[in-house]
């Protein structure tokens, strides 16, 4: 939610509304969503090339490691899915034409914030490593952190205006008064604190004459939050009488929260408030209003979900999910965030949000690409009961909210149910490799090629299999060799940190590991976006985001990828600009034979599912294309591994010796894993 002009107004009064906090020792609620996009929108992140999520999984780290460091103990609640009375919509909506305008700018060099597509997912996998608590609620989080914080008398920590007219025992931080990055020494001792400020709820009342804290919700909902945008109470607003009282310069750009406050603090309690206002409302309005505005104050009370329950024993009830009959299993993990919130929008609402990359904004949307992945998805979802054979079939329709040059449309999809019946029922009673089975037909994938692979690298790899063949901006050979290359990262990671490996080995990788993270400062701000690469990779993600979705709602039947050193958006453009540009640098993987090795194993297992024309020589005719393209024989054995084909040795391809299949042993590649 949030409360427009108000966290503004409490920061320009500070002085009277804050009180300092030196925080150790302590439990602390924090509003994941607000804190994920606080730690991606301040971090030393590039937004322009789709996400550099290992940077933002070193930020997510070192915050959690400096609460750590104060004995401070987090716990933190994510939001789920969209409300399922849809109170929010018109607000989402909004916020999704802002996210495609900030996303255009950034697309054409200008300034924005967008969150990269992943980073929901490589949050919380950064929690599951630090074993971080964590919940992933059924809606909106902000009434269960509010009943959590106060059952545990400790803080609540976001950047959410709402958190102003809740009443905590132990306050609100909000995030730019939370100063985690200086954590300071108390006095004498060895022990840490974060220094912080805290909101004072007792404080704000008194400034407007002791305003009853049963008026606030009602102030909420009024001065407009993300359920209420009436048009109707700037009516209100115009007959009543708003005494500002003393105001400062500061408090000029406020006059409606001043005035809206003073007013308020002459009534008792909300209900004489409530009339007062609408006395005010044509009369044929009033009724209607008063049941919007009351519907919305509950928003402010205490919740019936205990989270309490959640953190100590892993039970968490949801009377709103219960009443919707969904499987057990289901709600189980969308608590533990298993599955994401798309599913449940999808499952309860038939409605998805589509979210906007940064994209070429004149072509379809990247998302375009996996709706045949959705569509396996909601077929799934909707296949949970019995068909009733009496009636005649009809198709099942989700809706899908998309980006359309620079606005959103609503667009219909047509799902039909999965052969053999599978649905959510059923799910858990299906064979490890019938799941996988379900998996690669989806992804159009032959099992058999990812057997080679390391185990955390087959779903990335069967995805992009899937984004060769179906990518609308068709993704040329640089850009498979730069997106392979990126996914070497991790792998090296791993090797040059591991007390395993011989120290030349660990040499090797730390080297080569070192100089792809050269590549991305050499991509930082300056360089002109390439619409059409940019567009390319964000299908990618589009595959990636979809695949892992399926894959989770199909209990894993290939290992989670780790997403936070897979793709580094910054890496993958920068070396997708080198391999068009340079014919050099030819031995870059030669320096570390263990990674040159792995690289030909994504190579070999992508290159054969995809298109022939990936491998043409740059600059070759479409004429030359189609005289290829008859030479049946010719090109069906260089798509199944032959080495035959001379453009895949070019001079131009700075990398390409490592595109030769090798026959020796593929064991090695698994000490990579």
């Amino acid at each position: 939610m949030g409360i427009r002009g108000l966290m503004s107004f409490v920061e320009d009064h500070s002085d009277e509304f804050f009180t300092d906090l030196k925080l150790r020792n302590t439990k602390i609620i924090i509003d994941g969503y607000a804190l994920f996009h606080r730690l991606c929108f301040t971090s030393d992140m590039e937004f322009q090339y789709g996400g550099d999520y290992d940077s933002f999984a070193d930020v997510v780290q070192k915050f959690f490691e400096s609460l750590f460091a104060c004995n401070i103990c987090p716990y933190v609640v994510l939001d789920g899915g969209c409300d399922i009375s849809d109170k929010k919509l018109t607000t989402i909506k909004d916020r999704a034409r802002e996210k495609i305008q900030m996303a255009h700018s950034l697309s054409v060099g200008g300034g924005g914030y967008v969150c990269p597509l992943l980073i929901r997912e490589v949050f919380i996998q950064v929690l599951i490593k630090l074993q971080v608590c964590f919940v992933q609620c059924f809606s909106e989080a902000d009434r269960d952190i509010m009943t959590l914080a106060n059952q545990w008398n400790c803080p609540v920590l976001s950047s959410d205006s709402d958190f102003c007219i809740f009443d905590l025992k132990a306050g609100f931080c909000p995030f730019n008064t939370f100063h985690w990055r200086n954590r300071t020494t108390v006095k004498g001792t060895r022990d840490y604190y974060i220094p912080a400020k805290c909101f004072s709820l007792d404080a704000f009342c008194r400034r407007f004459s002791s305003i009853s804290r049963d008026l606030l919700p009602l102030f909420a909902v009024l001065c407009g939050n993300d359920y209420v945008n009436l048009p109707m109470m700037e009516t209100f607003f115009s007959r009543a009488h708003m005494p500002l009282g003393a105001t400062s310069s500061k408090g000029r750009r406020h006059h409606r929260i001043l005035g809206l406050l003073n007013w308020l603090s002459q009534f008792a309690d909300a209900a004489e408030a409530l009339d007062n206002v609408l006395k005010y409302l044509p009369l044929k309005n009033r009724e209607n209003v008063k049941e919007l505005l009351c519907s919305s104050m509950e928003e402010y009370q205490q919740s019936q979900v205990k989270l309490q329950d959640f953190f100590q024993s892993g039970t968490y009830t949801c009377a709103e999910a219960l009443d919707l009959g969904l499987p057990e299993w289901v709600l189980s993990a969308l608590a533990q965030g298993q599955l994401s919130p798309f599913v449940s929008d999808a499952l309860v609402l038939r409605r998805t949000f589509l979210h906007t990359q940064v994209e070429h904004m004149q072509r379809p949307n990247a998302h375009r690409i996996s709706q045949p992945i959705r569509k396996v998805i909601y077929g799934l979802l909707m296949n949970a009961c019995p068909l009733q054979e009496a009636l005649p079939p009809q198709p099942l329709v989700f809706s899908e909210v998309e980006r359309v040059n620079k606005n959103i449309q609503t667009s219909a999809v047509a799902v039909e149910l999965p052969k053999d019946h599978f649905g959510l029922n059923n799910l858990k009673e299906l064979s490890l490799a019938s799941r996988q089975t379900l998996l690669t037909e989806t992804l159009k994938v032959k099992r058999t090629i990812l057997d080679l692979i390391p185990a955390l690298l087959q779903l990335p790899i069967a995805v992009s299999c899937y984004w060769l063949q179906h990518s609308e901006v068709k993704a040329k050979l640089h850009h498979l060799q730069a997106l392979l290359l990126g996914m070497l990262l991790g792998p090296l990671r791993a090797m040059a940190s591991s007390p395993d490996k011989e120290e030349l080995q660990k040499g090797r990788a730390r080297k080569l590991y070192e100089e792809l993270q050269r590549v991305k400062q050499q991509a930082r701000p300056g360089t002109r976006l390439d619409l059409d690469t940019a567009h390319v990779f964000c299908q990618w993600q589009s595959c990636l985001q979809m695949g892992l979705y399926l894959n989770q709602l199909l209990f894993s039947p290939f290992p989670e990828p780790d997403l936070t050193h897979l793709y580094s958006g910054s890496v993958v453009h920068g070396l997708s600009r080198q391999l068009l540009a340079s014919p050099s640098a030819e031995s870059l993987l030669s320096k570390c034979p263990e990674a040159q090795h792995l690289y030909q194993l994504l190579f070999s297992a992508t290159k054969s599912h995809a298109p022939a024309e990936l491998f043409l020589p740059r600059g070759k005719s479409s004429s030359r294309k189609k005289k290829q393209k008859k030479q049946g024989t010719s090109q069906s054995k260089n798509r199944a591994g032959a080495t035959s084909d001379p453009s895949w040795h070019e001079e131009s391809n700075r990398f390409g010796l490592l595109t030769v299949d090798n026959p020796e042993d593929h064991t090695e590649a698994t000490k990579l894993e």
